[in-house]
This record gives structure tokens, C-alpha cells and sequence, in this order.
């Protein structure tokens, strides 16, 4: 079952959800910047951190041979984002982004337990931009920035500016009480999962 946008701020203040910092204003109204909140759904802001696999890297990538997080932390580049000087992604270039709110999806034992995904925003896809593309599960449990995996399969660069709502969470009830199972990315404040 997908949360509704009235759900979503019951799950808020339940303690079944946490955005931090959270997202604002809950409703529309005049005056106000544009919600964050849609019917069913709620947009997460690009953080300021992009990083990439560099592109003199002398071996094929084979995560045989260890964690992810391992292999990007020693093979990358990585840019901090500011107001004045956006990234500019380049057509068919792949990059890691994070969110700048960090999600907490808790198991609660005798409570409502939690998932997420996490999806492109429409406006962006259709320049050719991909968000969180084949791994777009937030699983129960989960705490931390959500790194994205951000591809242009466009004709024309794109701007990423910091602070831009880059993706949307849908948020989903999970049936009973899953056994706790982190995986490498819990806790991550990185876009390389550390």
C-alpha cells in the first residue's frame, strides 16, 4: 500500500518515518515555495556532493573482489556542488549524487514498519536525465542520505544545482515485522555508501 501525502505526515509524526531536515511547507498555500509533498509522494533535494569513477582507471570494475563502497572511494573524483558553480552532466555520463535529507525507515517491533522508493522527477526525465535508476528500494531498517545513481542519456548537458528536488520518495507499508538485515550502505553520509 502507497502512503498518501496525508499519510506520509502521519508516519512523520508517528516516528514510523523521519526526513531530516524535514520537508516543508506539508500543504500549498499562497505565498509559500512549492510543496514538497504530492499526492503520494514527498521530493528529496539533490545534496551538494557529486562524485565519479575516474576516467583513467586501468582495470574493468569486479565487485568479486570487494565492496562497493571500497572500489569508489579509491577509484573516484568527487566535486562539491555550490549556488554559483552547478555540475554540468555531460550526455551519457554517470555520476553519484546524494540527497540531502537523510531517511530513516525504523523496524519497530510492535508498530508499522516502512519502505520506500525512490524515482525520478518527470521534469527531469524527460530532458533525458535518470535518477535512482535500477536500484530504487529503501528498505526497513535503512538510515542515511540516499546516494543516486545520475545518467543523461539526453543530447544536451544538464545543470545540477544543489538543494534542487532531484527525486521523490513513494512511501510503502510493510506486511509484519521484517528481521533485520543492513546492508553495506546503512549509515551512509557519502555518495560512496561511508
Amino acid at each position: 500500500m502507497i502512503l498518501s501525502n496525508v499519510s506520509i505526515h502521519k508516519a512523520i509524526d508517528n516516528g514510523w518515518l523521519t526526513i531530516e531536515p524535514e520537508p516543508s511547507p506539508r500543504t500549498p498555500s499562497n505565498g509559500d515555495p512549492e510543496c514538497p509533498y504530492n499526492t503520494s509522494a514527498v521530493d528529496l533535494r539533490l545534496g551538494r556532493e557529486i562524485a565519479w569513477f575516474r576516467d583513467d582507471m586501468a582495470f574493468s570494475i569486479d565487485l568479486k573482489q570487494g565492496d562497493f563502497r571500497r572500489l569508489f572511494a579509491q577509484n573516484s573524483v568527487k566535486r562539491e556542488l555550490n549556488d554559483d558553480q552547478p555540475f554540468q552532466l555531460m550526455p551519457q555520463r554517470l555520476v553519484l549524487g546524494k540527497t540531502l535529507e537523510k531517511v530513516t525507515l525504523p523496524i519497530i517491533d510492535d508498530g508499522t514498519c516502512l519502505a520506500a522508493r525512490v524515482e525520478g522527477k518527470s521534469s527531469y526525465s524527460r530532458c533525458g536525465l535518470l535518477v535512482h535508476f535500477t536500484a530504487p528500494t529503501i528498505h526497513s531498517g535503512f538510515s542515511g542520505t540516499i546516494t543516486l545513481e545520475l545518467i543523461n542519456l539526453g543530447t544536451i548537458p544538464i545543470l545540477l544545482h544543489p538543494e534542487i528536488p532531484i527525486c521523490q520518495l513513494i512511501i510503502e507499508q510493510v506486511d509484519g515485522v521484517p528481521i533485520r538485515r543492513d546492508s553495506q550502505f546503512q549509515g551512509q553520509t557519502t555518495v560512496h555508501g561511508a
